[in-house]
């Protein structure tokens, strides 16, 4: 009777969701060309002159030299916010291969999610690659980056993290919070995150923080980049406060490499080759001031690899594939993580809401926990997408990795018009490892900057790894047990058993049988891996880079993004990914211009 009567007010509650999104959307659709008028400095590739950027006046003075001040090279989660601050006092250029955000339905919602993920097209927001380790994965081709694709969660890294990278955490608590005014929220707690909460806290990952954005052992809830409609708010609104007289951003824009004079003691980058939307080729030039540089924020797989293409890296790799050699340096591209997910589905008897993570347990182990749920259970959505751990966004993660083919997941596709739809009722709860010690690379593969360069993140090599996610999976166990969650799911046996038996036809994971094994529990971490998209590293600090993010043994060059990384910062990454880019801007502004950066 209790599931009966909790019905009426589900369906209810989601048809005013529905509404609300759907005047929300229609709203943005007719709104979709007023975007231009809020950033009237982006514009498409093609429209570039080579006289772009030349005299112009910088930091109100009457010095007019040719060329931008700062080039930025990826308009992603570093990349916006530090344009937007070094917009505020001189001339900048944002070079984006990806589209706009702006009225991108399927960026824009929550409940879209997944859709973004599963389009392998030319023209999707991600793009999607398979790691030498057999596991899909995807990397943002828009303008905001990650923040337009991930799952939204919103949490700053702990202080011994700032402490150990070296940042001065004062400007780093400045940092933060001028993020947060501008995009990030607090979330509506859905009923699967509550239940999630109180299991966590159930089964001793305690205390409970409350709401908050600190990294703190226990339970917590974080900010989340979706405000009370489902919308997301990306990096690229991050742009909107920018000074528009001195930003331009060119997007399906494709550097194809950085432009160097090598006829000095040391190489110095003087501008970027980029492809526009037509295929024809353009080259901006930076300024000769003192000062100006060029900034590579294209990710952690985008940096590394535009580096390699421009002539910085291992010498041997660049020779064979012809690229002229501007530095050797044996450590590009080296040092690539991922930190590995694993997940067990836990079905319920009911229709869930839709979440994105929400809640987490910060455990005291080297595991973070978190949830999603309510992805892909309508009837209609057989023919659709089942969001973060689905055979549709490559994950398939009930075949071991080097098995999950596109032929394996057409198949599922397939069969999948066989299986009832509340086969997907219910939600994941995901186990995260933190700081992994596996390690891995990037290598090329050609010199065509549209196409990925060869992966690999060694999952599991490291014994530690493994052994933190048997402990990992154990968790999970516990809080799928747990008297609250027990409670939520509300399914007798005979039930469970028969939305157990649907669930291995939908090829999700399920708790594994034989939990005392540990043997057992290393291979099911090994077979069921996934990615949550926060690999990070190749450009490490003291080996490709200075702490002061310029690239060693070139001039006017810096790399600022998470290929930096030698840990992924907090539960996720993107809040430090951002507060990196403000951070990095006022640190430039006030290196080059002392109190007059008014910063």
């Amino acid at each position: 009777m209790a599931v009966v009567g909790r019905l009426p007010v589900i369906f209810i509650n989601q048809l005013l969701l529905s509404l609300l999104l759907c005047l929300h959307f229609t709203t943005l659709i007719q709104g979709a060309g007023k975007w231009e008028d809020k950033y009237p400095f982006i514009r498409e590739a093609s429209t570039f002159s080579s006289s772009d950027g030349t005299n112009n006046e910088s930091n109100g003075n009457n010095n007019k030299k040719g060329g931008y001040d700062y080039i930025i090279v990826g308009g992603g989660t570093a990349g916006c916010p530090l344009a937007n601050t070094l917009s505020q006092k001189f001339r900048v250029l944002l070079v984006e291969r990806g589209g706009v955000p702006f009225a991108n339905a399927n960026v824009s919602f929550m409940q879209n999610f997944h859709i973004s993920l599963a389009d392998t097209s030319s023209t999707s927001a991600s793009q999607y690659f398979v790691s030498t380790d057999g596991v899909f994965n995807s990397r943002a081709r828009i303008l905001g980056g990650g923040t337009c694709i991930n799952a939204g969660f919103y949490t700053r890294a702990g202080p011994s993290y700032i402490q150990k990278v070296g940042w001065d955490s004062k400007l780093v608590n400045e940092s933060y919070p001028w993020i947060e005014r501008q995009i990030v929220h607090r979330p509506n707690l859905a009923p699967w995150q509550e239940a999630v909460r109180e299991s966590l806290l159930e089964i001793g990952i305690s205390p409970f923080n409350g709401f908050t954005y600190d990294h703190i052992y226990g339970t917590k809830v974080g900010g989340t980049i979706f405000d009370r409609f489902g919308r997301r708010h990306t990096a690229a609104e991050l742009l909107a406060t920018a000074n528009p007289k001195n930003l331009d951003v060119l997007v399906h824009a494709t550097v194809q490499k950085i432009d160097f004079d090598t006829s000095g003691k040391k190489p110095r980058a003087v501008g970027v080759i980029f492809k526009d939307e037509n295929g024809k080729q353009h080259k901006a030039v930076l300024s000769k001031r003192k000062g100006s540089e060029i900034i590579v924020s294209c990710g952690a797989i985008g940096s590394p690899h535009i580096l390699m293409l421009s002539g910085i890296g291992p010498k041997a790799e660049l020779e064979k594939l012809n690229i002229p050699v501007v530095l050797d340096n044996k450590f590009v591209g080296q040092g690539m993580s991922d930190n590995p997910l694993n997940t067990i589905f836990v079905p319920t008897n009911r229709p869930v809401e839709q979440s994105l993570i929400q809640t987490v347990g910060i455990t005291k182990v080297g595991v973070y926990v978190e949830a999603s749920s309510g992805f892909g259970q309508s009837g209609d959505s057989i023919t659709c997408n089942h969001g973060v751990a689905s055979a549709e966004i490559g994950q398939l993660s009930t075949i071991p990795p080097k098995q999950r083919t596109l032929e394996a997941i057409e198949a599922f596709r397939r069969s999948k018009k066989n299986i009832p739809h509340e086969a997907f009722r219910g939600g994941f709860i995901l186990e995260k490892i933190a700081s992994p010690l596996s390690r891995g690379n990037i290598s090329l593969v050609n010199t065509n900057p549209d196409d990925n360069p060869s992966i690999t993140f060694n999952y599991f090599s490291h014994p530690r790894d493994l052994k933190r996610c048997v402990d990992g999976i154990r968790i999970v166990e516990k809080i799928a047990k747990s008297k609250h969650f027990t409670n939520y799911t509300q399914c007798d046996k005979e039930t469970l058993d028969k939305l157990l038996n649907m669930s291995i036809q939908a090829n999700v994971n399920l708790i594994p049988k034989h939990t005392h094994n540990t043997e057992s529990l290393e291979q099911f971490c090994k077979d069921t891996v996934i990615t949550i998209w926060h690999y990070h590293g190749g450009c490490h600090v003291g080996k490709v880079i200075a702490p002061d993010h310029r690239v060693l043994g070139v001039n006017r060059l810096r790399v600022i993004d998470g290929s930096t990384f030698k840990e992924s910062p907090g539960t996720n990454p993107q809040a430090t990914v951002m507060m990196m880019g403000r951070y990095m801007g006022v640190k430039i502004l006030r290196e080059r211009l002392g109190s007059a950066a008014g910063l």
